[in-house]
């Protein structure tokens, strides 16, 4: 017979690292994705930050926001695609001011793998995780 609590403990948390200006923010959903037991948050507030975090930890997918005091995350996203160590950790955007309706073909041309927007719904955001992931 299996003992669940030890198969449970044996399966790896994958890593998730959010950057995201707003320390509210990263706080709630770190939160959130940690009480699901299957995820490891790194937080990052600034751009530059995230990079550095994301070239030392290597996580396994990177929320990004796009808005951002001094460097954005499109920015974020074309140095993390420019570099060979972080060019495949899959990107999930996440904002406040584009809409649904404005993100066309264009917008996935920065590295992104897909948008959420806030005020994020977390099924919404850890569903996507969660196919991004496998």
């Amino acid at each position: 017979m299996i003992d669940f609590f030890k198969s449970k403990q044996s399966v790896s948390k994958k890593t998730v690292l959010i950057v995201d200006d707003e320390e509210d923010f990263c706080h709630f959903v770190k939160l959130n994705l940690e009480q699901t037991g299957s995820y490891k948050v790194l937080t990052a507030t600034s751009g530059a930050e995230g990079i550095s975090l994301a070239r030392r930890y290597q996580p396994d997918l990177i929320l990004l926001d796009i808005i951002m005091p001094t460097m954005t995350g499109t920015q974020v996203a074309e140095a993390l695609r420019s570099d060979d160590a972080t060019k495949n950790i899959p990107i999930i955007f996440v904002t406040a001011i584009v809409k649904r309706g404005e993100v066309g073909a264009r917008d996935y041309q920065f590295g992104g793998n897909y948008f959420v927007f806030k005020p994020v719904k977390l099924d919404e955001l850890i569903h996507e995780i969660e196919t991004k992931l496998t």
